[in-house]
């Protein structure tokens, strides 16, 4: 605990997306969680049909394009939605809503907060996994042009072409951070409780045709990890409370 009363821990960027798909899950279940909602699930949300009928869940899939929200099987809730337009009208309220690698990619993080507090019971529980400000791959995707970016993406990370699995979108990282006092301090004027942060260091797949600068790479992620610098994570997962 920190003198914020909430958890902080710091790990590996390897471990965040090894581990994110039973973090969630077990942070469902902990909680009791019954009305869930993924945000930018798309045709594929996370969990499938087998753990909603285990666990009792009614699963609800939010997406901006209502073509992919199509592609999903039936057992799923689906909501063609902005989750930050300004004057948000979704009627459900959730026990439990998160989110994967979608908060980098709204230009108000303030909104998508505010948005997704209004969306929570009293008491419920909000997950998110994003990459954070200001780990050097994403300060370059911040700040040059997204042709530029774009290219030099392809450079180092094959796979990333519009056309792919895995294509690139505009990121602004707004509110996307590691446990700064900074970032804690915009998350509870919000109104939440932040009940852990975890900070990950490292992005050493976007090194893998340069083995040199990976190992020089390697070896600052363990020196991060042993005296941690929030500002430098590379990912985090973030919980946050609405409090009753």
């Amino acid at each position: 605990m920190n003198d914020h009363g909430m958890e902080i821990r710091y790990g590996r960027s390897e471990e965040a997306w090894r581990g994110v798909t039973e973090t969630i899950s077990a942070k469902i279940i902990s909680s009791g969680a019954r009305r869930i909602l993924e945000i930018g699930a798309g045709a594929n949300p996370l969990f499938g049909p087998d753990f909603l009928a285990t666990h009792g869940i009614e699963y609800t899939a939010l997406d901006i394009s209502e073509t992919e929200l199509k592609k999903a099987p039936d057992c799923y809730k689906t909501i063609v939605a902005d989750i930050c337009a300004p004057h948000q009208v979704i009627e459900q309220r959730f026990d439990f809503i998160f989110s994967r690698m979608l908060a980098e990619h709204v230009t108000d993080g303030a909104l998508l907060h505010r948005n997704i507090f209004k969306l929570l019971v009293p008491g419920g529980r909000a997950f998110h996994f994003f990459p954070t400000m200001w780990a050097p791959p994403f300060a370059v995707n911040r700040f040059l042009p997204e042709r530029l970016a774009t290219a030099v993406l392809n450079f180092v990370q094959s796979g990333r072409e519009k056309s792919g699995m895995h294509a690139k979108f505009p990121a602004y990282y707004s509110w996307c951070r590691g446990p700064t006092t900074s970032q804690i301090s915009r998350l509870q004027s919000v109104g939440y409780q932040i009940e852990s942060y975890d900070g990950f260091f490292g992005h050493r797949e976007y090194y893998r045709k340069f083995p040199q600068v990976q190992r020089i790479h390697d070896t600052i992620v363990t020196r991060l990890i042993s005296r941690p610098t929030p500002w430098l994570t590379s990912f985090a997962y973030l919980t946050l409370r609405r409090p009753q």
